[in-house]
């Protein structure tokens, strides 16, 4: 179909603020100087909010207001510019991307067979110049290399004449201008001395610059390839169908599209979970890697949450949604690496802001430079052949991928660490933070409670209560189901709302909920919370036995002391900022030896706390995950939160980490600074090369083909420096190294 043919209509969606948006896949972006074109020329569209361009996917994400611009219009403009749209569709968008790498792949290996056999020519004519080659003999050769040049040229030069000839036929340059003039002049000039007899000829050049061009060009694109992979691991994850059970009991295969909140949907032994949402029946193991970090399977009951994306074991579940196609973990995790992809940092766009100077100021001096030779009073064809190789070297690949070689890297390491960054510029403020300000509930504990001490096996009570429980989303009920391994529930339960719960069992009434409503002494319950500081009661009564009272709290995550005591050892300073109560906060405090903390935070105390840090100098880093924690998050230098948190605190930070540890936040940290020390390091390998080749190829001391291997080697230095940081990562300390220590298997509040 056409891109006349195509309703472009259908593919906008509702955005933010009355917007709307578009995703758009877009061929013939080879590099930063071709978003920045993008993005500035459909800016100048009236309406146009929002226009970036991922560099990775070759994918363009436009919000604007509809009724100032249509989405024809935005595609006219593309087309305008010289680029081809087409829907963004994941799996069509790799088929042509795949196409372009084996087009590259035939391009280098046509480029490096001729070059070899020109090369092979050429050494034959550089040692006859100097001993006793005849001039016929030497004319016969430039001929051959001439007729293995011309074609190779045509062919394998395709990239970028087709990017070059795109961007002239729309009045504008880019980075592949310089490229193809460089090539055409030198093989013209080689074709010119040829015919005139010269003693040299520069087709080795020529093919020798095209087969380092496409080296580059391909580890680039397989370097994006990689980057690529991620998302489409994510996308692999999600179902298209869900088998929904209706209200007759039938079961019936659906597109997850068409499922909403309260279906009851069936997921069967093998089946990837389609839904989030919680098991009514069943029970089976889960591989919720996704969601914990952890490999291992997870046992799952009724009552408990499973996730989109997840792999069910061998048991059928019946799972009731909560959230379906669009609003599951799963998505919200693709919208964050998306977001992250797509913003710009501030390196992206010193780098951008070069490239787009790159061609006026290439063509600038190369120009000079042939100038500047004739007036000196060298002839034209060596003064041209000068200038060719300032227009080489000159190249900016090593800058155009100083930056997004970095970000490719760290983000995939970022991803291994559990870590999602919700902001472009979030590696540069992470690198930059002295002062960490943790919230506790949620964030340096588990979301959920758990039971302080063991269950007694033969106490028939309480396993009686683990049955009850059952009856109840409540989270002490949950977690009494899952201290007891309660599996089989009581019959005929009646629920008094904010209370409790009530059954017979045997003719005696059971009752399980707060201490008012299973009548406990007032003495008993002061009691045990003196004893358990910060816990949460859950009464049970069995007939005229005692009140049992059964003593909640949230647990340290099982690695915050370890990782407490590896950003203290860094120098960071920490503090915690909990609303929670007194007690509960020292008791936390204590076990993790952080020194500063407050308690009974409210959000505006602890944005008064963050301000009096920042007015002091500190950058910040904030991580929680409560509502209360929103605007802080918000007001930080930087900030953190749990997949766990509420969706305002998600929104509200910068990066978000997965799993039951601590250690992606130490992560986080630390790999930001050596990404922000990278960036730096390319950009300067950048900025000297230049330094250092510019004027050494203006003095006349290099050739076209020492120009190509020069400009290819700048690029591949600032690739390996930034796939240095997958190795030499000593002070990392895995998952499986983090040991629990004693005091934090008790549980906190």
């Amino acid at each position: 179909m056409t891109v006349h043919q195509r309703d472009w209509q259908s593919f906008v969606t509702p955005a933010e603020d009355g917007a709307v948006h578009m995703d758009l896949a877009v061929d013939g972006i080879t590099c930063a100087a071709c978003m920045g074109e993008i993005e500035r020329g459909l800016k100048r569209l009236p309406g146009i909010r929002k226009a970036r361009v991922n560099l990775t996917s070759q994918r363009l994400a436009v919000d604007w207001v509809e009724d100032q611009t249509g989405a024809d219009e935005i595609v006219a403009e593309l087309e305008r510019l010289g680029y081809a749209a087409h829907p963004f569709d994941p799996a069509s968008q790799k088929e042509r991307q795949d196409k372009t790498g084996k087009q590259l792949l035939r391009c280098l290996a046509i480029a490096g067979f001729a070059g070899m056999n020109i090369m092979l020519l050429s050494v034959s004519v550089w040692s006859g110049n100097v001993s006793d080659i005849t001039p016929e003999t030497r004319d016969f050769f430039h001929w051959i290399s001439a007729l293995i040049a011309l074609p190779t040229v045509a062919y394998s030069g395709r990239p970028f004449i087709k990017s070059a000839f795109r961007a002239l036929s729309s009045g504008r340059l880019n980075m592949d201008v310089p490229i193809v003039i460089g090539v055409g002049l030198a093989v013209a000039l080689s074709l010119v001395q040829t015919i005139q007899h010269h003693h040299h000829a520069y087709f080795e050049s020529a093919v020798m610059l095209l087969f380092f061009l496409l080296i580059g060009r391909y580890l680039d694109h397989n370097m994006r390839g990689r980057t690529r992979s991620f998302a489409e691991n994510i996308a692999a994850l999600k179902a298209e169908v869900a088998a929904r059970i209706n209200l007759d009991g039938t079961v019936r295969e659906v597109p997850v599209s068409k499922i909403v909140a309260g279906d009851l949907v069936l997921v069967a032994g093998g089946e990837r979970v389609s839904v989030d949402g919680v098991v009514e029946t069943g029970i089976s193991e889960i591989d919720q890697s996704l969601v914990t970090g952890e490999s291992v399977l997870v046992p799952v009951n009724p009552g408990q949450r499973v996730y989109a994306g997840t792999l069910n074991g061998a048991g059928a579940l019946q799972v009731r949604v909560e959230a379906a196609s669009g609003a599951t973990l799963l998505d919200e995790v693709n919208r964050l690496l998306e977001a992250a992809s797509q913003a710009k940092s501030k390196y992206v766009q010193i780098a951008d802001r070069a490239a787009q100077l790159y061609a006026p100021l290439v063509h600038g001096a190369a120009a000079l430079t042939f100038l500047g030779w004739l007036v000196a009073g060298l002839a034209w064809q060596p003064a041209l052949v000068i200038a060719i190789s300032v227009l080489i070297i000159t190249c900016p690949c090593a800058l155009g991928l100083a930056v997004p070689a970095v970000q490719v890297v760290v983000s995939g390491q970022l991803f291994k660490s559990g870590i999602l960054l919700n902001s472009g510029d979030a590696i540069e403020r992470l690198a930059a933070i002295d002062t960490i300000l943790f919230d506790k509930t949620g964030t340096l504990t588990l979301a959920e409670p758990d039971l302080v001490g063991a269950i007694d096996p033969e106490d028939e009570v309480v396993i009686l209560a683990g049955r009850l429980a059952l009856a109840s989303r409540h989270p002490l009920s949950m977690a009494l189901v899952k201290a007891t391994g309660a599996l089989i529930p009581l019959p005929d339960v009646t629920e008094t709302s904010g209370a409790g719960l009530e059954t017979q069992v045997n003719g005696t009434t059971l009752r399980l909920g707060s201490p008012l409503f299973c009548g406990a002494e007032t003495a008993s319950v002061e009691a045990h919370l003196a004893a358990v500081p910060g816990a949460t009661l859950l009464a049970v009564r069995y007939g005229d036995e005692p009140v049992r009272l059964l003593a909640f709290r949230q647990s340290l995550r099982p690695d915050a002391k370890a990782v407490i005591n590896e950003l203290t050892k860094q120098g960071y300073a920490l503090e915690i900022l909990s609303g929670d109560t007194e007690p509960s906060v020292r008791s936390c405090a204590e076990v993790l030896e952080i020194q500063n903390w407050q308690a009974g935070m409210t959000p505006s105390a602890k944005i008064a706390r963050l301000e009096v840090l920042q007015a002091a100098g500190h950058k910040v880093l904030m991580v929680g995950d409560g509502l209360n924690d929103a605007p802080a998050l918000a007001g930080a230098h930087v900030s953190l939160s749990p997949v766990s948190a509420v969706h305002l605190s998600q929104a509200a930070a910068d990066a978000v980490f997965l799993g039951h540890k601590l250690q992606p936040v130490a992560d986080a940290l630390r790999l930001s600074i050596k990404a922000r020390r990278a960036i730096e390091q390319n950009l300067w390998i950048s900025t000297i090369y230049n330094i250092i080749a510019v004027p050494i190829a203006v003095a006349g001391f290099v050739t076209p083909l020492m120009a190509a291997v020069a400009m290819s080697a700048s690029s591949l230095a600032v690739t390996a420096n930034a796939l240095r940081l997958r190795i030499g990562d000593g002070k990392k300390t895995t998952r499986g190294q983090l040991g629990i220590h004693d005091q934090e298997k008790e549980v906190l509040g």
